[in-house]
């Protein structure tokens, strides 16, 4: 379960690499032919972010196409010991 998405659950892909020799036919060559068929993972582009859910700011780990299309809202940073408006405002009446 590491390697997943939280939003959407995209996990890795298994598939095969094939490993060729020759020139392409389309180039006046006499063909391609396969030399060797393995398999592999492809896997997904997951990134650590803090997320807002509920008022709350949690860590997940979310692939980069739900952070570009919105699906999720990061967490606002600010400075440590920053004072906001609305304490500022509060500190002033006293």
């Amino acid at each position: 379960m590491a390697m997943r998405c939280d939003v959407c659950g995209k996990e890795p892909m298994t598939g095969n690499k094939v490993e060729r020799r020759g020139k392409a036919k389309y180039l006046g060559g006499n063909g391609r032919k396969t030399t060797g068929i393995t398999r592999r993972q492809w896997l997904p582009n997951l990134q650590k972010i803090k997320v807002q859910e509920g008022g709350t700011v949690l860590s997940r780990k979310v692939c980069v196409q739900c952070i570009r299309s919105g699906k999720i809202v990061k967490a606002i940073v600010r400075k440590p010991f920053t004072i906001t408006a609305a304490a500022a405002v509060t500190v002033a009446a006293k």
